[in-house]
């Protein structure tokens, strides 16, 4: 299962959707890195003119995952 999805609903517009809503699509690496990566695609096609970001279900995104970035921290002590 992705939890980033990419559409192209209209000539230049690139619609990049958060697909986790049983966590409010809450930023954690599995998310982050293919949502990274859609960007950057996004950015190199030049057909692009436009990037939308949202997310699946009824929020946006609640933000990053505690667990994930403790994890992060103490990686780098």
């Amino acid at each position: 299962m992705s939890f980033v999805n990419v559409e192209y609903p209209h000539d230049g517009v690139c619609q990049i959707t958060l697909n986790r809503p049983e966590r409010m699509n809450a930023m954690a690496f599995d998310v982050m890195v293919p949502f990274r990566e859609a960007l950057e695609a996004a950015s190199f096609n030049n057909d692009v003119r436009v990037v939308i970001v949202t997310g699946a279900g009824e929020g946006f995104c609640a933000g990053q995952i505690w667990k994930t970035r403790v994890g992060w921290i103490f990686s780098m002590a």
